[in-house]
């Protein structure tokens, strides 16, 4: 199969159609669901749901609760006993990774079912990746050649590395077969682990033989595949589970600390002008110690300034007073392309289709004329 042309590369990397992972790091709440799930295989295992449980504060009861959100520490307790606990068992970590369906992760999932291909199901799961139980923190990167996932578990501490490592690449993988079946094929796969004595669970994941002792996690696929419809596209259903989607992670990205003080002065200042060294200045501290505590605390100045950026456009976009063009101007933005590539990427909507999606929404329902 030809590569795809560099028309092809730079129309997906100009459109957003991969962007960043929302979050920089895993310290991000999530749905109680995951640790259901790692409990559930931990008793299929022969532990008792105490054993699994113990450190992480929750209790059996909670499990059932589907309005429950967990912090990332306490599933990690969970994932450390089950990596400790099974240590004697052959990769564990793909064999709970490959329980993961598209399912388990509620509307999240549906809307990657529903999205119109694999591009379109892997930027979104980037734009809402706070909204997984992932812990490596996958980076994306797109060339002539290929599409290269990387999963950073740098953060993770042994024991449970290795087992967070597994379950998240599996995990991932399987997902993709559930949008994709029978069509995902990785073209290389790389390992940091040493070679295990046995490769077997790996070649069954990966549909191959990983290479071991790599500097780096990497899965490595074709970017043809990017444009592949998926099957069970739907785009009235994509824009009523991304809705959902966007009211959970707006309550859950509720900025406190460093990361409220920076998004609070990022309303009030210039966006064309000012720059993370003025917003730094501004809390009399240095940029490198505001980029650093904003990692530490999930976040980055980037991804701040977007969501201001997404807020303010909704509000001046939602008035009706100003162009498109105006907008952009104001957010700091050089062309009106790069707005519009941008604000696609965030409401899956060009700021026109918004301004009339608004406009529609807003209007008054026509009464009934009355019966004579």
């Amino acid at each position: 199969m030809a590569k795809p042309a560099r028309g092809f590369v730079n129309s997906l990397v100009m459109t957003g159609s991969i962007p960043a992972a929302a979050v920089s790091g895993h310290d991000f709440p999530r749905s109680v669901a995951g640790v259901a799930l790692m409990s559930e295989f931990a008793c299929d295992h022969g532990l008792s749901l105490e054993r699994a449980l113990d450190g992480s504060g929750l209790t059996p009861a909670q499990l059932t609760d589907p309005h429950l959100h967990v912090s990332a520490a306490q599933e990690l307790a969970v994932a450390t006993n089950l990596a400790i606990a099974l240590t004697d068992e052959e990769h564990p970590g793909l064999d709970l990774g490959r329980r993961y369906r598209t399912t388990t992760f509620g509307i999240f999932g549906f809307a990657c079912l529903a999205s119109p291909t694999l591009g379109d199901a892997l930027s979104f799961f980037l734009r809402y990746f706070d909204l997984t139980f992932a812990f490596c923190v996958p980076r994306v990167e797109l060339s002539e050649a290929e599409v290269i996932v990387r999963l950073d578990d740098s953060a993770l501490a042994a024991p449970a590395r290795q087992f967070l490592l597994e379950r998240d690449a599996a995990a991932i993988l399987t997902v993709i077969e559930d949008l994709f079946p029978g069509q995902f094929a990785p073209t290389r796969v790389e390992i940091r682990r040493t070679r295990p004595a046995s490769t077997t669970p790996f070649e069954d994941v990966f549909h191959q033989l990983p290479i071991f002792d790599r500097p780096e996690n990497i899965v490595a696929f074709d970017p043809h595949l990017l444009t592949r419809p998926l099957p069970r596209a739907d785009p009235r259903t994509l824009a009523q589970c991304e809705e959902q989607c966007r009211q959970l992670v707006t309550a859950r990205r509720h900025r406190h600390g460093i990361a409220a003080r920076v998004r609070d002065l990022l309303t009030h200042v210039d966006l064309d002008t000012a720059g993370p060294d003025e917003v730094a200045r501004a809390l009399h501290i240095s940029t490198r110690t505001m980029r650093r505590r904003l990692g530490e605390a999930g976040t980055s100045y980037q991804i701040l300034r977007d969501e201001v950026r997404e807020t303010l456009a909704e509000q001046m976009l939602g008035t009706g007073a100003l162009s498109v063009h105006d907008v952009a101007i104001r957010l700091g933005y050089a062309e009106s392309a790069s707005f519009i590539h941008a604000f696609k990427r965030w409401k899956g909507l060009t700021p026109r289709q918004f301004q009339l999606t608004s406009r529609a929404a807003s209007a008054p329902t026509p009464r009934a004329a009355p019966r004579g």
